[in-house]
């Protein structure tokens, strides 16, 4: 099974100058706890819901203060092509439940979000259960 397969289609960016207060309103409209935040056609990083709970409180910041203050720069993906195994293995080694899904490495378009839960979702064998369980460990 591939990327394609399980991914949420068509994400869309948040506009990288949006406030904190700007992004937690936009995921409780659209229930996500995850967004991309972007420069014209271009991810600059992402945001969590955890970012906003911890980062932005831990570091005082205002829900008026730039969210890109308290993204993650590194964003994190993969290839649409990938094998759902190879996806598991990184989100473990990476501790990540979520990847942005790029189309290839040539033209690099973000066009979709993978998750944990999208996997899981389709889950037909107790091999794959096993391994979403295993990329899963390292919540509590």
């Amino acid at each position: 099974m591939q990327v394609k397969e399980v991914m949420t289609k068509h994400p869309q960016y948040l506009d990288a100058d949006l406030t904190i207060r700007e992004v937690a309103n936009a995921m409780r409209e659209n229930g996500t706890g995850f967004e991309p935040l972007g420069d014209g056609s271009k991810v600059t990083g992402v945001i969590t819901d955890r970012d906003i709970a911890v980062r932005a409180v831990a570091e005082g910041k205002s829900p008026d203060d730039k969210a890109s203050s308290i993204a993650t720069g590194k964003a994190l993906y993969t290839f649409e092509d990938e094998s759902i195994d190879d996806v598991l293995q990184n989100m473990a080694n990476e501790e990540v439940q979520r990847l942005l899904v790029l189309n290839n490495a040539d033209r690099k378009d973000l066009v979709g979000i993978v998750t944990l839960g999208d996997i899981a979702d389709h889950c037909n064998d107790d091999a794959l259960a096993k391994k979403v369980v295993s990329a899963a460990r390292h919540y509590h």
